[in-house]
């Protein structure tokens, strides 16, 4: 059925903003509404196409809505920024929402499902524990620096070096600072089993679902990176190929360009900061242990370290990490290595 009219809803948690647009752009309605109108307002609504804001709740409301028969579309901030006309408000938000849905080459985001959602706050929990930990660590170690005790770097040596204080401390520790030592190390010891359980959850998830055993195959893609990649690319059809993939990530370069001159800058760090972070740390792991490979891959990865350095290969053998798993998901094709250490990746 054709949509008639283009309808722009700024989404908040009490107040939501509507502006209808005939395809001329023309207004029709300005409407406030409240949060148990919502629905009731889309249901009594001739068809149309509505746009939203990717922000917190848009995923819900755009499921409610398109089971009412609207095409619905999701829209990142930063496409709608430069539509609003003056200082921003709700009501030109809203507007200018509508005006963007107008536009042809604008990217929408796709409408997660609640099995997606479930997965991303599987993630986005555990997350908050890893950096807690981190946190905690830091301060740990910042405290002992204090006493004239200096401690390793990483996590595994920081909990082996604060356990072996509590079991022999040192003299200029007073029994103060102790006791608060044993407190920051029982919640270092319930950070890793909260990190460990919500792994073990991620884990489970990951097995039950084919896609994703396929791209755990890819060497330095894990669990929790294969599990975060499927939240991604399970709509098919969302990202052209591979290049396009590794673009929304930032994992090429930025570049700016006048006069015909065009200027190379460094990764444009653009899309889902967490997975790029992600696929940037399996890299790293991966090029450590180089030396190990045999293969054309690992041949491909040692020339790049001594051309470009170790910072710039992790990030390109992350962006052809990506690239492979966007062909593993979309195409249901099983890994094959001795097809990814070509050089033709390109053709993704």
């Amino acid at each position: 059925m054709k949509k008639c009219n283009v309808i722009g809803l700024d989404i908040a948690k009490n107040s939501f903003e509507v502006c209808m647009t005939d395809l001329e752009g023309n207004i029709i309605e300005r409407k406030t509404l409240n949060r148990k109108r919502v629905l009731e307002y889309f249901a009594k609504a001739s068809l149309s196409s509505v746009g939203l804001e990717a922000c917190a709740g848009a995923h819900y409301w755009a499921r409610q809505i398109e089971s009412l028969g609207h095409e619905v579309r999701l829209i990142a901030p930063q496409h709608v920024k430069p539509f609003v006309l003056g200082n921003k408000n709700d009501s030109k938000d809203a507007y200018a929402i509508s005006r963007c849905l107008r536009e042809p080459n604008i990217p929408y985001v796709p409408i997660g499902s609640t099995k997606d959602q479930d997965l991303r706050s599987l993630h986005r929990v555990r997350q908050r524990f890893v950096s807690g930990r981190t946190a905690l660590v830091n301060q740990i170690r910042g405290l002992l620096l204090e006493y004239g005790i200096s401690m390793s770097r990483g996590i595994d040596q920081a909990r082996r070096e604060v356990k072996s204080i509590l079991q022999e401390p040192a003299q200029a520790l007073s029994g103060i600072f102790l006791r608060l030592l044993q407190e920051q190390y029982s919640e270092l010891l319930d950070k890793d089993d909260k990190i460990k359980a919500y792994t073990a959850l991620i884990k489970k998830y990951v097995q039950e679902d084919p896609a994703a055993v396929r791209v755990m195959k890819i060497s330095g893609i894990g669990p929790i990176t294969a599990s975060y990649l499927l939240i991604k690319l399970r709509h098919t059809g969302h990202y052209k190929n591979g290049r396009h993939f590794a673009a929304s990530l930032g994992l090429v370069p930025r570049h700016e360009g006048t006069g015909g001159l065009v200027r190379l800058k460094g990764i444009s760090k653009r899309g889902d900061t967490y997975l790029r972070t992600l696929l940037i740390h399996g890299a790293r792991n991966e090029i450590r242990f180089r030396d190990r490979r045999q293969d054309n891959l690992g041949a491909w990865i040692r020339s790049l370290v001594d051309r470009r350095g170790f910072n710039k290969a992790c990030v390109a053998l992350a962006n052809k990490h990506a690239r492979i798993a966007w062909r593993v998901i979309t195409h249901n094709q099983e890994y094959n290595p001795a097809y990814a250490s070509s050089l033709g990746t390109d053709r993704n």
